[in-house]
């Protein structure tokens, strides 16, 4: 029965359960005005405006109250240099919603170099990673009449000129052309004007492919250089270059582990996450390279870490092109620093750090192949968002912006601590408290991480949290477990497939030291996670359930027996390992959440939360975890949003409101006395 998405019987057992969760935590008198403070600061207009670098202005894409679908915006480049930006909006997706009835959520533009006046707008619909694309005229701000239209669906799509895409999808034939995964994995050129059944193949994968997708990057004169990525799984690739006077494919000879990519001049730079060998030169897992598109067998080193550094996640702004050099964002211990890399004559690359504040994030969030300046954005716990402009001419980076405190931070304080988990591993963990807080076992305390994919997790301001959370008197924990990358590709590696305890282990060695050290307790602690952290709270929920009081598990993983067959699940075989192999079906049938729940076995009353659109891990995992503890008779607090995708959420209204009352249990299970 909830196992149909959208099955009657489903949505029916869904509406109780929300009921009932919405009725005893929106009731608890405190619900109102956590929901009214998070919604302000979530529609604050003093959010920072994060750029996008677009046809010689600066874009963004906002919301408030009074666009809460949002708005394309744009101004020159001097005004967002100044103190009083004038924006000028470009597309309202609020009108375009109210007219075709539709809960529309963009995912971005595609532009075609280098006037960029040409876009492919992503709309999806509630949030899903499904999407449709329009074509849309920067020069008049219009969708282009009888123009470039791809209809919903799992895809990408790059421009090869004006008149030409490359596009990977479901072709609409006879057969399913998507991979296991639920995605593409046959790419084609579609001229201006065919339909998708006249579009020309000019690559094709395997369906047992996780997904095949095109790529382009510009050089500085705007030419496009297109490659075709082929995603085997999750983390191995081959890469193809694309020549579009003939249509024909050369392999471009790079490891299968590589995340990060950019282009320049006429080199295509990316981060190692495997020992690579070119040139009969090693490049260690963690460098980045850079191979020259004319001459693949010429390979140069930009970086190699040491020991306890590592880049940042190449796929959240590590490592970005402009037209004057390299930036690179570089971690020691998990603290930030930027370098700027010129390339010289000779091949070799000279490198210049900045030194960032201490217990921050960075990321590059804007850059330009035809400019020389680039956008970063640093974040901490309690400092919030800041952009900083990078001029990579002459090697700088200065504060242009930095956001006002959504909440009180003035008697906050960070702190890394580190723990030892049950192999030895030193893990590392940030703590934000109260400066005066006493350590006698009873602070209040939220404890977080994720350890998966290889995805740092990296201080980050969450307004919802000091609001809720940190005002409050609540102290909020951290953890850099195994599984990500934090350390770099052997972080990651040490916790995939059955070493995927070491990750559970490490967690709850954070725990213990929180224990130790007399911060909290297990009356006292309370844990969340989202997605793969879900899976993480699913396991320490089962496997340690006395050392917790409380349990936030989100859009979670949970039925690992058969997680491969559910929405997009197949392609994180790469990370859990596929079932059908024996030892790992073993490890899971101990550790699967949903399967080692057990009757007479004293449970905490966890929140666990979801939405119905989410077309990435899927409603069903959190449903059945809901069911059977139903069967068991174990109380919970169960909230899936009929809208938001993998988000959970789509809107600024509908993260207020769950985010209060996530708040309110958190509260009522750890902060009040009459609970304790």
């Amino acid at each position: 029965m909830l196992q149909q998405v959208d099955g009657k019987a489903a949505l029916d057992w869904i509406k109780t359960e929300n009921s009932r969760t919405q009725k005893l935590l929106s009731s608890d008198p405190r619900y109102q005005s956590l929901y009214e403070h998070i919604l302000q600061a979530e529609q604050s207009p003093n959010r920072l405006a994060i750029p996008v670098q677009m046809s010689g202005e600066i874009w963004n894409f906002w919301q408030d109250r009074q666009h809460e679908h949002g708005i394309w915006r744009s101004t020159s480049e001097e005004s967002f240099n100044t103190k009083n930006v004038i924006w000028k909006t470009r597309f309202d997706l609020d009108l375009l919603a109210r007219q075709e009835k539709t809960n529309w959520v963009t995912q971005g533009v595609i532009c075609l170099a280098p006037q960029e006046k040409f876009c492919l707008m992503e709309l999806s619909d509630a949030g899903e990673d499904a999407h449709q694309l329009r074509e849309f005229n920067t020069s008049n701000d219009r969708f282009v009449p009888n123009g470039f239209f791809l209809p919903n669906g799992k895809q990408d799509a790059v421009w090869m000129d004006q008149n030409h895409l490359i596009v990977s999808r479901d072709w609409g034939d006879k057969t399913s052309q998507l991979t296991s995964s639920g995605y593409p994995y046959i790419v084609k050129m579609l001229a201006r004007g065919e339909n998708l059944n006249q579009a020309k193949e000019i690559f094709r994968g395997s369906s047992q492919d996780m997904m095949v997708a095109p790529l382009v990057f510009q050089d500085k004169n705007g030419a496009p250089v297109i490659l075709i990525e082929r995603h085997t799984d999750f983390f191995h690739s081959q890469l193809w270059l694309l020549n579009s006077t003939t249509l024909l494919v050369h392999r471009v000879p790079v490891p299968e582990k590589y995340d990060g990519l950019v282009y320049l001049n006429g080199r295509l730079v990316f981060h190692l996450l495997q020992d690579w060998t070119a040139d009969n030169q090693l490049y260690p897992a963690d460098s980045v390279v850079a191979i020259d598109l004319r001459n693949f067998h010429h390979v140069e080193r930009v970086i190699s870490p040491t020991r306890q550094q590592t880049i940042g996640d190449g796929e959240n702004g590590a490592i970005a092109a402009t037209s004057n050099g390299l930036i690179v964002v570089l971690y020691e211990n998990v603290q930030p620093r930027l370098m700027l890399y010129k390339r010289s004559d000779n091949g070799s690359w000279h490198g210049q750090g900045i030194t960032l504040p201490h217990n921050l994030s960075a990321s590059v969030i804007s850059s330009d192949v035809k400019t020389k300046t680039a956008y970063v954005e640093l974040e901490g716990f309690i400092q919030p968002p800041q952009i900083w402009k990078v001029d990579t001419a002459n090697q700088s980076a200065s504060l242009l912006y930095k956001q006002p405190d959504l909440f009180d931070a003035s008697d906050l304080r960070v702190e890394q601590f580190f723990a030892n988990s049950k192999d030895g591993t030193r893990i590392p963990y940030f703590i934000v408290h109260k400066k005066n807080w006493q350590l006698k076992g009873r602070n209040p305390t939220l404890m977080t991480a994720y350890g998966g994919f290889g995805l740092s997790y990296l201080p980050v301001y969450h307004s919802d949290v000091g609001i809720s959370w940190l005002n409050r008197g609540g102290v909020y924990v951290m953890a850099n477990i195994r599984g990500g990358g934090e350390f770099g590709p052997s972080w990651h590696d040490s916790a995939r497939y059955t070493g995927r305890q070491k990750a559970y282990d490490d967690f709850a060695a954070v725990a213990q030291d929180l224990f130790k050290r007399k911060i909290t307790s297990p009356q006292k602690i309370g844990i969340r996670g989202r997605s793969n952290g879900g899976l993480l709270m699913g396991v320490e929920y089962t496997q340690h359930p006395s050392w917790w009081s409380a349990v936030v598990i989100g859009v979670p993983l949970l039925d690992m027996l058969n997680y491969e067959h559910m929405a997009a699940g197949a392609s994180w075989a790469a990370e859990y390992g596929s079932v059908t192999i024996t030892n790992i079906r073993h490890f899971w049938e101990k550790t699967s959440p949903l399967h080692v729940l057990k009757a007479g076995e004293h449970y905490p009353e966890p929140f666990i939360f979801t939405s119905t659109k989410d077309d990435r891990v899927g409603p069903v995992h959190a449903r059945l975890f809901a069911a059977r503890l139903q069967e068991l008779k174990v109380p919970f607090y169960y909230y899936e949003d009929v809208e938001g995708g993998h988000a959970g959420t789509v809107n600024a209204e509908e993260v207020a409101h769950e985010r209060a009352m996530e708040a309110i249990y958190l509260s009522q299970k750890l902060m009040d006395t009459s609970q304790k």
